[in-house]
């Protein structure tokens, strides 16, 4: 049966163009109804929970939502500023040195704290430890430096302090160079 379709189209030239014409369009008419198929899967996916029936409808609606990121974003930068201002003004620098004023009695039982922010400014707290009782000084900090006189140990704890303060500032920048290298 086969050997008589072939032998008849070969007898008859324009039999044979009509079923090449037709398997071409066969051919065509699947690839159109694959890719159709194709498409309306990606658009049930595009539409899939959603209120909008329709792209533009989803698109007016990505643009809103769109908005709405950026205004947060702009809302937690905002924030972060805010933040960062605030952590200027915080306590980062602390230090304790503890000493003996006084040869005769025993013991590192007195001590000098310095407590610092970002720009040198904070206070020290000193407690001096006698055997008639322990007194305790605070001096304010501006800058590095106090208007009160301040005793070596006290010099000690804010020149401590900062240099802790550099290192810790250090430290951090290069956790936010490695961060940012890892985001590349």
């Amino acid at each position: 049966m086969l050997a008589s379709i072939f032998t008849a189209i070969a007898l008859n030239p324009l039999l044979g163009l009509i079923v090449l014409v037709s398997f071409v369009f066969l051919a065509w008419n699947l690839t159109l109804h694959w890719q159709l198929y194709q498409t309306s899967k990606k658009i049930k996916l595009l539409f899939k929970g959603t209120k909008v029936a329709d792209l533009e409808g989803i698109i007016f609606e990505q643009i809103k939502r769109l908005r709405q990121t950026e205004k947060s974003l702009e809302e937690l930068n905002n924030f972060c500023r805010y933040l960062e201002k605030m952590s200027l003004k915080s306590l980062q620098k602390i230090s304790v040195v503890r000493f003996n004023p006084f040869n005769d009695t025993g013991g590192d039982q007195s001590f000098a704290i310095a407590c610092l922010d970002a720009e040198n400014d904070g206070f020290t707290l000193t407690s001096l430890f006698t055997r008639e009782g322990t007194r305790i000084y605070s001096k304010p900090i501006e800058k590095g430096e106090s208007t009160y006189p301040l005793t070596s140990e006290e010099k000690e704890a804010i020149e401590l302090a900062q240099v802790k303060g550099t290192m810790m500032a250090k430290i951090k920048q290069a956790k936010t160079k490695i961060l940012a290298k890892k985001k590349k």
